[in-house]
C-alpha cells in the first residue's frame, strides 16, 4: 500500500480497497471516533466499518460513499497524469 494517510484531507490516490480503508480509518481517528461511534452515526453495523477499514473489496459502494461523506470527505475522479485521452 502506498497511501499517504498522514492527514485525511490530503489528496490521496486510491488504487485499492485497502487504500480507501486506510483513508477512512485516518479520518475517523482524526475525529476521535471509535468504530462503534461511526457505525451508530451512519446507521450501519460495526462489522461494516471493520470490513471497510480493512479493505474488504466487496463492501457495498453506496454505503462506502455515504460513509466518506459522513466523515467530511469526497470522492473525485480525474484522469491520471500522463494517461492517454
Amino acid at each position: 500500500m502506498t497511501t499517504n494517510t498522514s492527514h485525511p484531507t490530503d489528496l490521496t490516490p486510491i488504487r485499492s480497497a485497502e487504500d480507501l480503508g486506510a483513508v477512512v480509518r485516518a479520518a475517523r481517528q482524526a475525529q476521535s471516533l471509535r468504530q462503534s461511534d461511526l457505525a451508530g452515526l451512519s446507521g450501519t453495523g460495526n462489522r461494516f466499518i471493520v470490513d471497510l477499514e480493512r479493505g474488504k473489496p466487496t463492501v457495498q459502494l453506496q454505503k462506502v460513499l455515504d460513509m466518506v461523506d459522513l466523515l467530511g470527505l469526497e470522492v473525485v475522479i480525474r484522469r491520471k497524469r500522463g494517461a492517454p485521452r
